[in-house]
């Protein structure tokens, strides 16, 4: 084994590196990782975003059918609920290394009031649950011109 010679400065920048990580990580955009909740309820992950007069909600759900999802709009509100259900034929002691969640999921998204309700779409591809709602005709942004005197 071989002797080191200590430095402090070394310490040192291996603390400002780590420092430097920290900050990085705490200031970058926020990453969700898929929660369960204390019921055992899992919450997946959603994007929501915009594209032209439609708002965009996409939930992932790898490894869920479309007969395992319910989708109910209330009248604020979207529910998304399922179950990610075990790989058939796999028991505990099968597994070396089980990092993924099985059991009900559900999801609650807040909607805006300018949204049509009736003019919902839903498409599962891949894992990946995208729920299409138009804009209301009155909520697009209107140009008016005001005449000067």
């Amino acid at each position: 084994m071989a002797i080191v010679k200590w430095s402090p400065l070394k310490e040192i920048e291996e603390i400002r590196k780590e420092m430097d990580r920290l900050f990085e990580e705490f200031l970058s955009p926020v990453r969700r990782k898929r929660t369960v909740s204390s019921e055992g309820i899992i919450s997946p992950n959603v994007d929501i975003f915009e594209r032209g007069n439609e708002l965009v909600i996409q939930v992932e759900i790898p490894g869920v059918d479309k007969q395992d999802i319910d989708l109910t709009i209330t009248d604020d509100r979207l529910l998304i609920k399922g179950e990610i259900k075990k790989p058939e034929g796999v028991s505990e002691e099968d597994y070396i290394l089980n990092e993924r969640s099985y059991g009900p999921f559900s999801r609650t998204i807040n909607l805006p009031t300018d949204v049509d309700k009736s003019s919902v779409k839903a498409n599962l591809n891949n894992g990946l649950l995208e729920i299409v709602i138009l804009r209301k005709e009155e909520a697009k942004p209107r140009e008016i011109k005001i005449p000067l005197e």
